[in-house]
């Protein structure tokens, strides 16, 4: 069903006076043992002056914490759903319907997907993604919802390069290159933006002699780049302006740029620790709040915070620190100092409510001889 009219009204109202690109992001994963509750996480987005937050599904619980906040949200469409949208506009129909009309939330995006094109996926997805994008958009129009509510599909930076480590080189991926033009006139026909997540994390942990310097905001002269002029003295700026040459020279120089994941973790690796996490996203921070952008787009980088909370039940199949990306730890209290959109730092998540401390004794019936005892001595312990 649709949104009552109040309720559109509602964010009709919202929608004329809270710009697209205003303030910042948090992405909000659920993949943890001990969620909090969605009204707690709410709280605590608006507490830390957060306007936008983008989520990976489409949970009910989590969208009506939502209502009615002022919040916008970009909500997402998992991977393993792209096979039923791409083959079904009934499908896509019943998505929107269920997921974005009949929630009063702010939902300014729909993503479609999350990163489909990765190696890892042995191709899965590729032939998935542009149909379900178009089934999901012509949803939106059935349900009068396409002039607030864009369609977007967040993706990895691997799906461009460079020949050289120069921006200006940049293109498309070659084996994807045509899908990639296809997904583009997509977007821009339909006023939606193009969603990159970037890492400079990532450049620092698959390279050994990847510079460190060049990964933070702190201006690493040693390794910058010079690209005609355009000076580039972190790896984000050339990562970011590398997808803008790629855009550029294709004939879509204009099309606006979201930044879906931007952060570091704080455990995992060698470089993941909270020193080099609040470095990097408190140099982050500062040009976003200072209102600098890329060499390529001066103009303020519209983005979201990888990740406001741990999650401590998601695959560490890409390396340990997976599970380790928040601002805050899994009972929402801060990890480090960062200033985000006032001066106090970090507030942490309040009326949080702590299970009673309990010693974990061996039952007098099991056996040492179980093979399942030791691995369940060992979790009891850590």
């Amino acid at each position: 069903m649709g949104w009552q009219s109040v309720g559109l009204v509602v964010v009709l109202h919202m929608a004329l006076l809270i710009g697209p690109g205003s303030g910042i992001g948090a992405n909000w994963g659920t993949q943890a043992t001990h969620p909090l509750p969605p009204s707690i996480v709410v709280k605590m987005l608006k507490d830390n002056g957060f306007e936008k937050v983008k989520l990976f599904d489409a949970d009910a619980n989590i969208l009506k914490a939502l209502s009615k906040s002022g919040i916008q949200v970009m909500v997402g469409i998992p991977n393993d759903m792209l096979l039923s949208l791409a083959n079904s506009e009934q499908a896509a129909q019943n998505w929107v319907a269920q997921n974005v009309s009949s929630h009063a939330v702010d939902i300014r995006y729909v993503a479609v997907g999350n990163e489909p094109f990765l190696a890892a996926y042995n191709g899965t997805y590729i032939g998935l993604l542009l149909p379900a994008l178009q089934n999901v958009q012509s949803a939106l129009v059935k349900a009068g919802l396409a002039s607030q509510v864009k369609v977007t599909v967040p993706l990895n930076a691997d799906v461009y390069q460079s020949s050289s480590n120069l921006p200006s080189d940049g293109d498309f991926r070659s084996d994807i290159h045509q899908l990639m033009l296809q997904i583009v006139q997509f977007l821009n026909d339909n006023g939606s933006p193009f969603t990159i997540n970037i890492y400079p994390f990532i450049s620092l942990y698959n390279d050994p002699n990847f510079p460190t310097d060049f990964a933070f905001f702190d201006g690493a002269s040693s390794s910058a780049i010079n690209d005609g002029g355009r000076v580039y003295d972190n790896v984000f700026d050339a990562n970011h302006d590398t997808l803008v040459w790629a855009l550029q020279k294709n004939g879509y120089g204009n099309l606006s740029i979201i930044v879906g994941e931007i952060g570091w973790p704080t455990d995992g690796d060698k470089n993941a620790n909270p020193k080099f996490a609040q470095q990097f996203n408190q140099g982050f921070m500062s040009r976003v709040t200072a209102g600098k952008g890329t060499p390529m787009r001066p103009s303020p980088v519209n983005a979201y915070l990888f990740s406001l909370i741990d999650e401590d039940a998601k695959s560490i199949q890409p390396g340990n620190f997976e599970r380790h990306w928040g601002l805050f730890y899994f009972d929402g209290t801060p990890k480090y100092p960062l200033t985000l959109t006032s001066s106090n730092g970090l507030v942490p998540a309040k009326d949080v409510q702590y299970q009673a401390k309990k010693w974990c004794v061996m039952s007098p019936m099991a056996s040492l001889d179980d093979p399942q005892v030791g691995p369940s001595v060992s979790y009891a312990y850590f």
